[in-house]
């Protein structure tokens, strides 16, 4: 079967794929974290009223920007927790991921309460990405513990699941069936998951050195990936397993990261091979790159997780050099 899949994979990099990006720049903009870049702000979402919550990994802390005035509020969460990623639900409360001391962490922006639920494997020690499912519980990777687990938000029960040595479960999604999507960036490997067995499925990539990093779902349930190490962008197909692949414009070296998918289900990701990073689109319908954006002000930066506000048509992104910006996706067009 992976022959096969390699095989039809290899057919589909045979035609010939656009190397460039077509199209005028998207609209961006920055704002400035107060407290700098030593605390690698990252992974910005959106509140329901609007405000945007981010975490300061290396600063244990979470922010949140009012975009309309600029302000930004900090709370602070315990020492030691490193929050890597953080998701915000319908009733406003901030969900964030303790990525050195073993535990998922919930903020009453309100209060300034927190809550904190351990995980039940000690061997467990750094939730990763969080993701919300339908029932608004979270599921969520531990890269190096080699793990995904659910939470159940209402009992703060903790299912954990492990995903063999050196797998590095990293990006996830959750389709419109409510089945989980992640990477192992370990392995040359996507993999889904079986909410009611907790069964692992996975999916062996073209080629033995891909090593996909982020993921992400069109409104077809087709999963989309970045592969970190090649340089590619992939395209899974759940219905019958076939990857296929074009080479990303900045090649070999584009080095992708961030990626979210559109409105208009169109791809965004980010090339940090690039300095600063470059933003770009991809159009499986026309199958065109575009609307490449230089973003991030100061270089070196990272751009290592973005967010899509489908009220507003923004993508929202965080810089390792100290800034949380926007860009106006929605509005990028593909040159005909």
């Amino acid at each position: 079967m992976r022959t096969l899949i390699r095989a039809l994979a290899a057919l589909a990099l045979a035609v010939p794929s656009f190397a460039g990006a077509q199209g005028t720049p998207v609209a961006a903009n920055e704002w400035e974290v107060p407290w700098g870049a030593e605390g690698r702000p990252r992974d910005p979402f959106v509140s329901p009223d609007g405000s945007v919550f981010f975490v300061g990994q290396a600063g244990n802390y979470i922010a949140q920007l009012d975009p309309r005035t600029g302000k930004f509020t900090r709370y602070e969460v315990d020492p030691g927790t490193n929050p890597h990623n953080l998701i915000v639900a319908p009733d406003g409360m901030v969900w964030y991921s303790g990525n050195r001391n073993g535990m998922i962490g919930r903020l009453d922006p309100k209060t300034r309460e927190l809550t904190r639920y351990p995980m039940p494997d000690p061997s467990v020690r750094d939730p990763h990405t969080l993701v919300f499912d339908k029932q608004g519980d979270i599921w969520f990777t531990a890269q190096q513990s080699n793990a995904v687990g659910h939470l159940d938000v209402k009992t703060g029960k903790i299912r954990l699941v492990k995903t063999g040595e050196n797998t590095r479960p990293y990006g996830i999604v959750i389709n419109s069936r409510g089945i989980p999507w992640f990477n192992l960036f370990g392995t040359d490997k996507i993999a889904t998951i079986d909410p009611a067995t907790m069964v692992i499925k996975t999916y062996d990539l073209p080629n033995d050195r891909a090593r996909g990093r982020r993921i992400a779902l069109t409104s077809d349930d087709v999963v989309w990936y970045v592969d970190y190490t090649r340089g590619f962008l992939g395209r899974l197909d759940p219905k019958d397993g076939v990857i296929t692949e074009v080479p990303m414009p900045g090649g070999g070296a584009s080095l992708p990261y961030g990626m979210a998918t559109d409105d208009k289900d169109r791809i965004w990701f980010a090339e940090t091979g690039t300095q600063p990073n470059r933003l770009i689109g991809y159009d499986p319908k026309t199958k065109q790159f575009f609307g490449a954006t230089s973003i991030g002000k100061v270089a070196p930066n990272t751009i290592r997780h973005m967010y899509f506000d489908a009220k507003t048509g923004l993508l929202w992104f965080g810089t390792d050099q100290g800034t949380i910006g926007r860009a106006e996706v929605s509005k990028a067009r593909v040159a005909m």
